[in-house]
């Protein structure tokens, strides 16, 4: 296998100006072995992982391990890609805990008032809920994974209004070998769909009445010391809730380790624990051994569960709570076959291996 030809940073990266906020440690004090990180960084730039551009190891809520494989460093915003959904699905637990939303429980058609008239009009389309659309088992045929789906992504970035997209979808059938949501698992049939969580974009945005980015900055990125996101803008000026939010891998770091914390930073609560608690809690059963939460995925890697936002090519941001370990895995591994199972071998086989006590 060829090589990635881009240079490795240090193992652990220096502190700056811009990015001592972590409290740092070596692998040895919070029970991990340097070797066999040293050795995973080692198997990286072999290319033996294809493109990986940065891996960041917190433990016990320290930061232990940082490198980067790429020409971008530390100050780089990366593209999340999906991560950003799990990062619209805290703002929406923070809508709710300023009461701009009431509940998971609240149809989402109350706040898209304006709107002309969807098609294929249904009136189990009025009754979609924002937990519908942050476990993505809403009624809509909306499924990135087919290529042949309606409500495929790729179709919605070829017109103008991306949440019209999605509202006008129709309800997707049920055939023999597709079990209805009352024979699935948890009660919901899972549809992977993007353009579902673009609109819970739209939906947090109306309630609190203020830009998706004022929002997220106010509540989560300043008091997490998140600076300069760069989102993705829809063609109509909507924040692109469903990907390709530019974030540091300390920031992505951080935002596992809030969950981790259970909604908490520094000793104040960002997030309603309870709301973190129910977003790790399986909600929809996506394939087998995996369950689908509040836009996290939900798996298991060597005997221990694992709470994971995860984005095309790769990407990953893991909590892995009887560790008290999270783990960033960013890549540029876009176009090869299964990128995610590159970063889930790495994460198993080497981050969670490493650990010793």
């Amino acid at each position: 296998m060829k090589a990635f030809a881009f240079a490795a940073a240090l193992v652990l990266a220096p502190l700056t100006a811009q990015a001592a906020d972590w409290t740092t440690a070596s692998p040895a004090a919070e029970g991990l072995s340097a070797a066999k990180l040293e050795a995973m960084s080692t198997a990286i730039k072999a290319g033996e992982f294809q493109k990986i551009t940065s891996v960041l190891v917190a433990r016990h809520g320290k930061l232990v391990f940082e490198a980067y494989y790429d020409q971008d460093g530390p100050e780089a915003r990366r593209n999340t890609r999906s991560v950003t959904k799990t990062v619209t699905a805290m703002l929406a637990g923070a809508a709710i805990a300023r009461g701009a939303l009431p509940s998971v429980d609240a149809p989402i058609k109350a706040y898209l008032k304006g709107r002309p008239p969807a098609a294929n009009p249904d009136p189990r389309k009025d009754k979609v809920t924002v937990e519908d659309l942050l476990t993505m088992s809403s009624i809509a045929e909306c499924d990135d994974d087919n290529t042949f789906s309606r409500g495929n992504e790729e179709r919605m970035y070829l017109i103008e209004d991306w949440v019209g997209f999605y509202l006008d979808l129709p309800v997707r059938g049920f055939p023999e070998w597709s079990p209805k949501p009352e024979a699935s698992p948890y009660g919901r049939s899972f549809s992977y769909c993007t353009a579902g969580v673009v609109t819970l974009g739209q939906v947090v945005q109306n309630a609190v009445q203020k830009s998706l980015p004022a929002f997220a900055d106010e509540v989560l990125f300043k008091p997490l010391g998140i600076e300069n996101p760069k989102w993705q803008m829809s063609p109509l000026g909507l924040a692109m809730g469903g990907g390709g939010l530019g974030l540091r891998s300390r920031d992505l770091l951080k935002l596992g380790q809030l969950y981790a914390n259970g909604g908490q930073w520094e000793g104040k609560q960002v997030l309603p624990a309870d709301f973190v608690k129910a977003s790790v809690t399986p909600h929809a059963n996506a394939r087998e051994n995996t369950d689908y939460g509040y836009l996290v995925w939900l798996q298991s890697f060597n005997g221990h569960k694992a709470w994971l936002m995860s984005g095309s090519g790769g990407q990953k941001v893991a909590i892995v709570p009887d560790l008290d370990l999270v783990a960033v895995i960013t890549t540029a591994n876009f176009g090869v076959r299964q990128p995610h199972a590159i970063s889930e071998k790495l994460l198993a086989e080497h981050i969670l291996a490493a650990v010793e006590h």
